[in-house]
């Protein structure tokens, strides 16, 4: 009887090792595309690192007063700040081919209907995060980063480390990309049933108090980044609500 049973739960086992093997397999392949992508965009980005970083910089340069620069504190700060913000970069720029590796893998799972309700999601929240980063990049980190600058006391010189400036600035960047996914969080939560659009009206200024402790949480201390970033988020979830409406 035992030697039956365990030969049962072999053979189950085996069956369901070899049924998962192609799903494992074609996982990987899609795992080692996405690295090699992933890995030229850096090596592409990697070899441009000087005038890359000289752009990314520029929303801080712009606002320096005379005489001041940028600087590097440490030793091989000047060489690893380069290579960390292109292998961001490469990140940065390959999500829609990622995006496109995880759905191919993905969507042969899921019903026709399914499909139709996630691509257009998936779509958007896509092109609302690359929207978010252009927002945060042009509007919020010029704003907040002049406000600082002027703030210096008289006879300061501003004189802001390499890496600090890469990491307030990153940090700005993606919480302008998730905080631009409030329609799409709007749309899937009433799509879904799990609220009306009365009841999110009805919610409303709890809506507005959350925007403004999400910007706090998601962008550096200061009261100019959290108001550039509440207020935006605020306004796509009144833009939610309409596009809700109109479907």
């Amino acid at each position: 009887m035992h030697g039956l049973v365990s030969s049962n739960f072999r053979k189950n086992s085996s069956l369901i090792v070899n049924a998962y093997i192609p799903h494992l397999t074609e996982f990987r392949t899609r795992l080692i595309r996405s690295s090699m992508v992933v890995f030229g965009l850096f090596l592409g980005l990697f070899l441009i690192d000087e005038s890359l970083y000289t752009i990314f910089a520029k929303p801080l340069l712009a606002q320096l007063p005379t005489g001041s620069s940028l600087i590097a504190t440490e030793v091989t700060t000047p060489f690893m700040i380069p290579m960390k913000l292109a292998f961001i970069l490469a990140i940065f720029l390959s999500i829609p081919y990622l995006l496109y590796e995880l759905w191919s893998f993905m969507a042969p799972g899921l019903y026709p209907q399914e499909k139709q309700k996630i691509r257009p999601f998936l779509v958007g929240s896509t092109l609302l995060f690359y929207g978010g980063v252009a927002f945060a990049y042009y509007i919020i980190c010029p704003m907040a980063l002049s406000f600082f600058a002027r703030c210096a006391p008289a006879g300061v010189r501003v004189m802001t480390d390499i890496q600090a400036y890469l990491d307030f600035v990153l940090r700005v960047l993606f919480a302008g990309g998730i905080a631009f996914q409030v329609p799409i969080v709007t749309l899937a939560l009433i799509k879904s049933n799990v609220v009306s659009i009365a009841q999110l009206e009805h919610l409303r200024p709890y809506v507005i108090v959350a925007a403004f402790v999400v910007g706090m949480l998601l962008t550096p201390p200061d009261v100019v980044s959290q108001i550039l970033l509440a207020l935006p988020m605020w306004g796509l979830f009144e833009v939610g609500l309409l596009l809700a409406k109109s479907t």
